[in-house]
């Protein structure tokens, strides 16, 4: 989300909170600045509450930054801040960001055949059929192929048949998007961890690589790289200074979403604050948020066994959470919501919160996130006691996360459905 800042005064309204989200942690360098709970006014109590769910629903790290710096880490199981882990199907993320640095680079379209990069026959498609296949398709998880077959996972032509017309049938399938790795070599000349390197690590300090594992590769590194990630991709792909991607449409699309058929999917990022969602397996719509209670403009990248980056731009977060699967019966999921809404729900409950006179009108607010009763918020604008405003845009979805703003009573006027809904907002954090 982005914010217009009207005035010198509202700047210096927001230095308290915003001074220091430009921070970077040093490339080559292990030290990594930190913020206290006590700046951020956090409860303690609760963090460790926090902290004690974590491990015991069997995670190893947990991470939390604020404004870059780190507020929350957390190891478990002889584990350290150089410990490697696995990302699951949270890398995926990291491949549809090389897509985009390889089509501004001008070696690829999103809008090309996938064949023109694999060849002819990589599916059991009829040529034509197959040809109907782009990589857009395969970065949204709309290719059209089976993913029922025995294993979902292969990427041999005999496992990939034809479901429906590509665009038309939203379904979460690893074979595709494994794919793109070939499309990604043979695009740029490069191997897939060259390209890697040069586009990706060596600019923002991450380490990591992927390994084969089956018919998959899967994305190893250190959960402080999988923070160093969120933080890029919360800064819009820019890290300190140097733009990782150019494209701001491609930036725009990797976290908005990329097709009607399930609004909660960019590329593959799984999008928060969206009015349905589908999960993988599933040809299911399910109402409301994938997360209810993470921020509404939270976007994540999520991976078997609840590997997770969340990033929320407008509470300036990033949280980062790797180990195993408490629940038996998801364990090998290739994404499961339920403790990644949980551990939001825990570290919202550490800060302190805010409220509103009455939810009416259709729009209610709690804590810092506008939820539309029905329809779609457009443009807000938030106006001091001392009458300076900060106008942001709702993007059409039906609940968005207020910025961080000091302490204070404030006016709040909501483009909903074209008409103005106007309330006043106690913020207390």
């Amino acid at each position: 989300m982005r914010y217009l800042l009207i005035s010198a005064f509202m700047l210096s309204v927001l230095s308290s909170v915003t001074a220091q989200d430009d921070y970077y942690p040093p490339i080559g360098d292990t030290t990594w600045q930190r913020v206290s709970l006590q700046d951020l006014g956090w409860n303690a109590a609760r963090v460790d509450s926090l902290i004690a769910y974590a491990e015991r629903t069997l995670s190893n790290s947990l991470i939390v930054l604020v404004g870059g710096r780190i507020a929350i880490e957390w190891y478990a199981d002889g584990r350290t801040a150089t410990s490697p882990w696995y990302w699951a199907s949270a890398g995926k993320t990291v491949t549809a960001t090389l897509v985009g640095v390889l089509q501004q680079e001008g070696k690829l379209s999103v809008n090309d055949a996938t064949s023109k990069y694999l060849g002819s026959g990589w599916t059991s498609l009829t040529p034509e059929q197959e040809a109907r296949i782009t990589i857009w398709n395969q970065l949204t998880m709309t290719s059209g192929l089976d993913d029922r077959v025995a294993d979902p996972y292969c990427t041999d032509k005999t496992c990939l048949q034809y479901k429906a017309e590509p665009g038309t049938r939203w379904a979460y399938h690893n074979a595709p998007y494994t794919l793109l790795d070939g499309v990604i070599e043979a695009a740029s000349g490069q191997t897939f961890q060259a390209v890697l390197n040069r586009s990706l690590l060596d600019k923002t300090g991450m380490t990591g690589r992927f390994i084969a594992s089956g018919y998959n590769n899967v994305m190893w590194s250190t959960p402080r790289s999988m923070a160093r990630f969120g933080l890029l991709a919360q800064r819009r792909f820019i890290w300190d200074g140097t733009p990782i991607l150019t494209d701001t449409s491609y930036v725009n699309a990797l976290t908005r979403p990329s097709q009607p058929l399930n609004p909660s999917y960019g590329y593959l990022w799984w999008l928060n604050g969206q009015p349905t969602y589908k999960l993988p397996g599933l040809q299911i719509d399910f109402k409301g948020p994938a997360l209810p209670d993470a921020p509404a403009d939270a976007f994540n990248a999520l991976g078997k066994n609840n590997q997770m980056i969340s990033v929320s731009p407008s509470m300036n977060i990033v949280m980062v959470r790797t180990g195993d699967n408490p629940d038996s019966l998801l364990q090998g999921a290739d994404v499961a919501t339920t403790q990644a809404n949980d551990l939001w729900r825990l570290l919202r409950a550490a800060m302190p919160t805010s409220h509103i006179d009455a939810d009416e009108g259709g729009l209610a607010i709690h804590g810092h996130t506008v939820h539309a009763n029905s329809g779609s918020i457009g443009t807000c604008v938030i106006t001091s006691v001392t009458g300076e405003q900060v106008v942001f845009e709702g993007g059409n979805a039906s609940a968005v996360e207020l910025p961080a703003l000091a302490r204070g009573v404030y006016l709040l006027q909501v483009q909903l459905d074209g008409q103005t809904v106007v309330r006043r907002w106690s913020n207390l954090r």
